[in-house]
Parts: structure tokens; C-alpha cells; sequence
């Protein structure tokens, strides 16, 4: 990719989140779709690219009314959206099309219109790892989660502290779901889950939407909206079944991805003002901090517990409350990309002061695949 030939012309959440029973899937998808177009000024008629997950993208561009010259149906979790936007790039510099939009939508919450999830009998996780209980994401993130508190000799507190650092950006946003302050202990004192997690240590669980549109660059300045440039992108994978892991205590669908975001951005680690990493479970963060190098292995519960993350810190993480108090209906990447956007724009309600990039790293299934954008308000 051409560093910034690509940006942001319009970016958008659906009109609400949270507990939606009267809202179907495609709906939010829809909804969200015609606030970012409304955010870019174009038409469904000005959008020749389509790009989401779940739902099925030639469904969507006829309920919307489009006539996509590009489709992308890439579905592998939630940072799905950070890999359409890798894709994308690649398309619109190819000159495969000129509007793209990718949507997000889910009745994660409600389960109106959704496809249910299941795991079948002959997948490899139904045969080798659904026999031994391991049968959804918090008995799953469990194996890799245990392995790593151990091997570093990491307090339970300081994983539980990952989710107080994010509810304190949470209570800045009107649109967070949980927003009242919480400490340590209220998070090791909540609902018992699944060893080690507690309820606040694990995603909410919610209905909502959200959609991006890019543009050629030079596109871009004639455009409603001021540009935000995409400098860098990364997307890898390791398994679907998190007890084949490689290493417990790493991933390397994350190193994989966030490898190849600094190779193509050419930016350094001290050049990044603001960071996004899905956090569907509070020990997601550390295993970014970690694995995009950040932090060095086993260090990055101390880098949060001394809130070089929290806001006023050196290296602001998560700052819309992330996955844990922001949104999550399932596929959380979409948000993580609206927050990014927002910084670059200057119009998060938990702005990071003078923030020119924005580093945003998502994570599918359980450390199954990873996708990384890098973002940028400054003219390439």
C-alpha cells in the first residue's frame, strides 16, 4: 500500500446502542450505513463497494440500494472490520472502485434477525475441544489467560484493574453503556464467570451498529468531512482453537498483523499518540501491549497499573471504555475503528490532546486472526 493514498471520508455509529429489542441485524446495519454516508455527504448511489461480516454483503447492498462493483464478505470475529479496511485500500488503489463503504450491525443483545452461533459437531473445535467443556468465549480465553497470570507472576488485581483504567474513558462518553466508576475491587467482587474472569472482566453484551466510508485521498479533500489517512495496515492468523495456540502467553496472529501495520506505516512506537486494542476480556490489552511492542513480555500489567494508559497518561489505550464498558455486541472491531476516527478527527468526547496517530488493533475468535489499522489526521 501507498502510505495515505487512502482516507476516512465518512464515519458513523447506528443512531442508538445498547438494548434494542426493536431493531433487527440488517436494520442496524442500514441505519448505521446511512449515517456514515449522511456524515460524508454522498448517496447509496455514490457507494460502488461494499464491505462487512455475519450478514451477507450482497444482501445488504440491495437492501440499501447499491450496485457494488466490489463486494467483501470477510467474516473471521471482530476485527474483521480492520481487515476490510486493509482490503479496501488495496481496492481503491487498484481502482476497483471509488466509495467503499463497510458496515457493522448486530443484535448481539436481542437476537432479532440474527444468525444463531454455534459450534457443529464436525468442526475441529466441536471434535477436540467441545468435548472437554470449552464451549464459549470465557471458558475458551481462560486457557491462554491462566498460562500467561502464571508464567509472569501477574496479581489477579492488576487484571481486574484493566477494566477500572477503561470505565474512567467510558464516563466521558454519553453513548458508553456502563459509565459509573468502579475499582479493583468492585471488578473481583462482581459475578464469578469463569476462572479467573468476573462479569466485569468479560464484554458487554448489547445491540448496535456502526459503518465507515473510504475514498482515494485526493477524493477525499473535495469531501464533506476532513480526511483521515490510513498510513498502515496488518491482518494474520494462527487457529481457530485457542488450545492450539502456539504460545499461551502470545499470539501470533497479533504479532503477525501488528508486524506488518508497522512495516507499511514506517512509523515508531513513540510516533503513536493514541491507541485502540479490542479488549473483549480484560486480558486482551496486555497481550497487545505486549505483542505490538509496547511493553516488554510479562510488563504490560505493570505499564497499566501505573496508568501510563489512563487518561492523562503517556499512551492513552481504549479511550472510548473499550469493549468491557463502551460497546460489544459481539464484533467489537467496528467500534474500536469509530474511536480511532473520532481522536484523529479531534472529536472524541476523551480527546487526546495534539493526537495525530491513532494505532488500532483488533483481535477474531479467540486470538484466531488479527487485523491492524493505522491511522492519521496529517496530509500524507
Amino acid at each position: 500500500m501507498k502510505s495515505g493514498s487512502v482516507a476516512v471520508v465518512g464515519a458513523a455509529e447506528s443512531t442508538e446502542m445498547g438494548k434494542l429489542p426493536h431493531i433487527s441485524n440488517i436494520m442496524l446495519h442500514a441505519d448505521a450505513a446511512l449515517n456514515a454516508m449522511a456524515d460524508a455527504g454522498l448517496k447509496p448511489s455514490d457507494i460502488d463497494g461494499i464491505a462487512t461480516a455475519k450478514e451477507v454483503p450482497t444482501e445488504l447492498a440491495h437492501y440499501l440500494g447499491i450496485e457494488p462493483t466490489y463486494v467483501d464478505g470477510t467474516s473471521v470475529g471482530g476485527c474483521s472490520f480492520m481487515i476490510h479496511v486493509r482490503h479496501a485500500v488495496a481496492a481503491l488503489e487498484a481502482g476497483l472502485a471509488t466509495n467503499i463503504l463497510i458496515t457493522h450491525g448486530e443484535s448481539g443483545r436481542s437476537q432479532v434477525g440474527m444468525t444463531p452461533r454455534s459450534i457443529g459437531a464436525g468442526m475441529l473445535e466441536g471434535q477436540f475441544q467441545l468435548p472437554y467443556g470449552v464451549m464459549n468465549p470465557p471458558t475458551q480465553f481462560t486457557i491462554p489467560v491462566m498460562r500467561y497470570l502464571k508464567t509472569y507472576d501477574i496479581p489477579i488485581e492488576k487484571l481486574a484493574n484493566v477494566a477500572v483504567v477503561q470505565r474512567e474513558y467510558a464516563a466521558m462518553h454519553p453513548r458508553a453503556y456502563m459509565r459509573d466508576p468502579i475499582t479493583v475491587d468492585d471488578v473481583l467482587n462482581a459475578r464469578p464467570i469463569a476462572w479467573p474472569f468476573t462479569l466485569l472482566m468479560c464484554c458487554l453484551v448489547t445491540d448496535g451498529g456502526g459503518a465507515i466510508i473510504l475514498s482515494k485521498a485526493d477524493r477525499a479533500k473535495d469531501m464533506k468531512q476532513k480526511p483521515v489517512y490510513i498510513i498502515g495496515t496488518g491482518e494474520g492468523a494462527e487457529t481457530t482453537m485457542v488450545s492450539q495456540m502456539k504460545d499461551f502467553t502470545s499470539s501470533q496472529a497479533f504479532r503477525l498483523s501488528g508486524n506488518e501495520a508497522w512495516r507499511t506505516s514506517g512509523i515508531s512506537h513513540d510516533e503513536v499518540d493514541h491507541l485502540m486494542i479490542y479488549d473483549a476480556f480484560a486480558h486482551l490489552p496486555l497481550y497487545g501491549l505486549e505483542d505490538l511492542g509496547f511493553c516488554k513480555r510479562g510488563e504490560a500489567a505493570d505499564f497499566v497499573w501505573e496508568r501510563n494508559t489512563a487518561p492523562g497518561g503517556k499512551l492513552p489505550m481504549n479511550t472510548n471504555g473499550g469493549g468491557l464498558s463502551y460497546m460489544h455486541s459481539g464484533m467489537y472491531g467496528m467500534y474500536a475503528l469509530q474511536e480511532s476516527i473520532r481522536q484523529m478527527r479531534g472529536v472524541s468526547p476523551a480527546q487526546v490532546p495534539d493526537a495525530q496517530i491513532s494505532f488500532c488493533h483488533g483481535v477474531g475468535g479467540m486470538f484466531a486472526a488479527s487485523g491492524t489499522v493505522v491511522f492519521t489526521n496529517q496530509e500524507q
